[in-house]
């Protein structure tokens, strides 16, 4: 047993080469961290999905030399200087041509227009709901109709433009207890909000499906204002 848990934790590292790892991986770092700053990026809130597929093109490059004997510095350096220089030509031709940055970039997208989800939005968005609304209640955002633009940077950024406050009109709540309040019946009259679109209406009815996206749950509306500090 002492054996087998030998081979898991130690195997046939020798503890020469423990100090060479540990200079390997100071310049491996060292060299990311001035790749990375070449990109001209502030963090990692800014970056494509272009941008992310070379990070870990990098990554892959510098993590052999931190530990492996048989993957010289030398090697990884020329990955790298690929690496930025194919970033700087793609970056080049992004910037002369609109298609192709699209293709490399990706668009923003409109999730949000008047207060309610965009329907028929590109099926390549991989956004959870409940992502969106956290980030829309770290904007102080209560609801939706408090919001008249909200769109989907390509950087996974979200960009919220608001109803002033005599605009704002009832939307679907985004906090978690009143949203999970969610139901298919509707026990008395009142402002509700589908809970698939955000269309909200006036339902008197013990049952009416969306009149928007034909869906049939609903929940409470809010048309509060939202509060900002």
């Amino acid at each position: 047993m002492d054996t087998s848990w030998n081979n898991v934790f130690i195997g046939d590292l020798n503890t020469d080469f423990i100090f060479e790892i540990i200079v390997r991986t100071l310049i491996m770092f060292a060299l990311v961290l001035f790749i990375l700053r070449l990109s001209g990026k502030k963090g990692v809130r800014q970056l494509s999905l272009f941008e992310v597929a070379i990070i870990i093109a990098m990554g892959s490059a510098a993590g052999d030399p931190m530990f492996n004997k048989e993957a010289p510095i030398l090697s990884s350096v020329i990955v790298f200087g690929a690496i930025i220089i194919l970033y700087r030509v793609i970056t080049y031709v992004a910037s002369k041509n609109e298609r192709f940055e699209n293709i490399i970039e990706g668009e923003p997208l409109y999730v949000i227009e008047n207060g309610q989800f965009v329907l028929g939005v590109k099926k390549d968005h991989t956004f959870a709901k409940d992502e969106f609304f956290a980030e829309m209640r770290q904007e102080s955002i209560e609801h939706l109709g408090q919001v008249k633009t909200a769109i989907l940077e390509t950087t996974g950024n979200i960009s919220f433009y608001y109803f002033p406050d005599d605009e704002v009109c009832y939307g679907l709540p985004v906090l978690p207890k009143l949203y999970h309040q969610k139901s298919s019946v509707i026990k008395e009259p009142g402002f509700y909000a589908c809970t698939y679109c955000g269309h909200a209406e006036e339902i008197t009815a013990n049952h009416k499906s969306c009149a928007r996206c034909t869906r049939n749950e609903w929940v409470s509306a809010l048309n509060t204002l939202r509060l900002t500090s």
